[in-house]
Parts: structure tokens; sequence; C-alpha cells
């Protein structure tokens, strides 16, 4: 049940909150704040609080700039680390919504909004469980450079500050409310992970959010940058966000099918179908910088090749292994997404195209168990298996042509995404680098 008005503000005076954060993203994902006085807090509850979007990317133009957010009360958390005698204070994920009082078509929260009423409407609920890695870096005489801070691998069990870091973010996210599932060391030195538990698709955006929020803080008290760049050293492992997906219908997972290859109903089956066929287009929102395709390579554990399979890690879209007796565990795995993405997007956009393939009884092809990695183009060629798009720039002109990625995001975002994002991709491509002044300059 949700909460009322009244039932948060007796539990922000019983917190003893005197400032509140109200959050909310860009079109990129990146976390926005408007601190306000906690007297201010009920209005802001009923009828909003004023800000001006003509600066936020993505935002309204300075000619229609007046925008109001308005605090989702289940979202309700004290930051732990704010607190204080003079009173604490507590933070609300936001809607946003324009001056008529109507919800904005550019907020990426909203937009994920839409997608799920779709998905209600056809009868379905849509869960998920997003992997989001990320490493940690030290500063030297106050600088960043890509140093990571330890020499740890895989799993590996290093009692050192790794272990303590790792722990406090997990105390933290806790005192947020979330649920903390695992937590590890990932592959590359300086690389982690902290998995949190399956859920409500909004509700998992918005924890992952928090963890953002909530990583990079911690990072900070220990003197280090926690960044969800995904490539950020050359020759190592990169970051990803692995998203493991279902639907149901009321309890039931609609995925299961104990009488099926892999235990994955037909309409799981249409659901990976209408994936593969949109991940082309959907890949500049799930993968959306620059920088993410120097990560989707062949050779760093990151997947190359539109096909899926079980047992194959270097498939796109994997079915993990579940017990049978635990049905509500079927899923499955889209593995290209990363951290960088604006994660409320990223689901709308991987939702629609799923929906697609159920809506049009899609089939996907013939799952490939064999790695991918080692097939050469005339076996490629023959099983017919497509390659992710291997730039920014190549990404962009696949969703350019998308009917349903502009469907999902609504024209309004649709566009100024594509705008910021080539703007992007220009700087990019006009930067000097230090690679090519180390490569050219005394050659030629």
């Amino acid at each position: 049940m949700a909460k009322t008005t009244r039932e948060v503000l007796d539990q922000v005076k019983k917190d003893n909150v005197r400032f509140v954060s109200l959050q909310f993203t860009d079109i990129f994902g990146v976390i926005k704040n408007v601190t306000i006085n906690v007297q201010h807090l009920e209005e802001a509850l009923e009828k909003g609080k004023w800000f001006d979007g003509s600066s936020i990317e993505g935002f309204a133009r300075i000619c229609e700039s007046d925008m109001f957010l308005k605090p989702d009360p289940e979202t309700y958390a004290v930051i732990p680390w704010l607190n204080s005698p003079d009173g604490n204070t507590a933070r609300f994920i936001c809607d946003v919504y324009t001056a008529k009082g109507k919800p904005f078509e550019g907020d990426p929260r909203y937009v994920l909004k839409k997608v799920l009423k779709e998905a209600e409407a056809m009868g379905y609920s849509y869960y998920t469980g997003p992997e989001l890695e990320f490493f940690l870096f030290k500063r030297e005489n106050g600088t960043l450079k890509p140093l990571p801070h330890d020499k740890g691998g895989y799993f590996d069990l290093n009692m050192d500050l790794a272990y303590e870091i790792r722990r406090d973010m997990s105390v933290m996210l806790e005192k947020f409310g979330l649920d903390v599932e695992t937590t590890h060391h990932e592959c590359s030195v300086g690389q982690h992970e902290i998995d949190i538990k399956y859920g409500n698709a909004l509700k998992t955006a918005d924890n992952a959010l928090t963890m953002k929020f909530v990583i990079k803080a911690v990072a900070e008290k220990y003197g280090l940058l926690a960044t969800f760049m995904p490539k950020p050293i050359f020759g190592i492992n990169g970051s990803g966000m692995h998203v493991h997906q279902s639907l149901f219908k009321g309890d039931v997972n609609v995925f299961f099918d104990a009488n099926e290859k892999y235990r994955m109903s037909k309409i799981a089956r249409s659901f990976i179908a209408g994936q593969l066929k949109h991940i082309k287009s959907m890949c500049a929102i799930t993968s959306p910088t620059v920088n993410s395709y120097k990560r989707l390579t062949p050779g760093y554990e990151a997947p190359v090749y539109l096909s899926w399979a079980s047992e194959n890690r270097s498939a796109l879209i994997r079915v993990p292994a579940f017990q049978l007796e635990r049905p509500k565990a079927a899923r499955i795995e889209l593995r290209c997404p990363d951290p960088s993405s604006n994660i409320y997007l990223a689901f709308a956009v991987m939702l629609k195209a799923g929906l697609d393939g159920i809506k049009n009884n899609m089939q996907p092809p013939e799952p490939v168990e064999e790695s991918l990695y080692e097939f050469d183009d005339a076996k490629l060629k023959k099983l017919e298996i497509g390659q992710l798009p291997p730039s920014l720039s190549d990404a962009l002109r696949e969703m350019e042509r998308s009917a349903l990625v502009k469907e999902a995001l609504g024209e309004y975002l649709f566009q100024k995404y594509m705008e910021a994002k080539w703007e992007e991709w220009d700087d990019y491509r006009l930067h000097v680098s230090e690679w090519e002044i180390d490569r050219y300059a005394q050659i030629y």
C-alpha cells in the first residue's frame, strides 16, 4: 500500500529530518538534486517543488523552464552519512512535472512508467535484477588517475581495504532499504560488484540510482573515486550491467515452462526474439557512450554477437540455471548494457522490445552453446549471427531508424537524446588524443 502524505510527514518528524534532498536524473542518467527545508516538504508532496529545468540536459528550453519535482513517498530514506544533532537529511526520488501539472515527457522515470503501463495492459509485470560493476580508483597528489586500489581478481577473498569498503557500502545501502544479496571482487584489478534483490522494474531502477549515489559517497569517504565508466583501463575487462529479466502475471512467472528446453516458455522465447531483433537500435541507450564500445569487443567477456544460450557466456542473452522447485527464478539475462546508461531508459527500451516479440509471436534462432569468439566470419555468416554496432555513431544510426525506440522514448526525449549524443560523438571525433600524439608526432 502506498504511503500517505501524513505517514511520510510523521516518519520525517520521527527521524528528526531538517533538510530534504529531491533527486531526479537528466536524460543521461546523471543524478540531479534540489535541497529544501523540511517545512516545505508537505507542499512538495502535494503540489510539487518548483525548479528551473532549462539548464538540465534534455529538459526544457529557457522559454518554458518552469518545472516541478514531485517526491515519490515510496523512495523516502534518511541519508546516513548526513546525520547531525541539528537535524538529519532525507532523500526522495522525484517525478518531473510541467507548469501545467502534466508529467514531463523528457523525464526518464516517466518514460519507464509509460512502457510498464503497456505491459500491465497486456497483463504483465516486468521484473529486473541489474548487476552493476564499478571500479575504485586512487587519487595521486589530488589528481585522478586510473590507478586501481587493489590487485584482487574474480571472487578473491582479500581482507584488505576493498573488503572493508564493500562492507560499508552494503551497510549504507541497507539503511536506504535495499536488500543487498551479494558483494564480491570482479575480474579486473580494482573492480567490484554489489547485487541487490530482483524486483519490480521501477523499484530496481530507483534502487540502482540509489546504489550509484551511495557507492560514490562511500568511496569518497576513503579518498577513492568509484566510477561506473564502462572501460576505464585498456587491456582488462570493463564494467557491465547484466540485467536479469522476467514477466509475471500476478505471482506466476510466465517465463517458466517445465516442459520446454531450458524451462523457458514460448512467451520467454518471443521476448528473447524481440530483444534480439531490436538490440542494435537499443544499443545507443543501453551502451550510451563512446567508451561503451571499447568494452564491447571480443576477448573481455563482453558480448558482441547476436545470439542466445544457457551455458555460453559469449552469448548476448543467456538463460541462467535455476532450480526446478523455484519457478519464480526463471529469467533471461541481457549482457550488453553497461552502468553508464540511464537505467530508466534502458529498462524502457528492453521491455518495449520484448513486448514487441510477444505481440508478434516472434521466434528466436536456435541457441548457440559454443564460444562465439572462436567462430570465423564464414561460420558467423552461415549461422546468420549478426553483431552489435562497433561504435556509438553506428549505434546512433541504428537508433535513428527505429520506430520502436522512438515510440518507447517519446518524440520529445528521442530527439533531445539524439541531438546530445551526436554532439558527444562529434566532440570525440574531433578530439586529438594522447595516443595520436604518441603514435604520429615524431613519425610524420
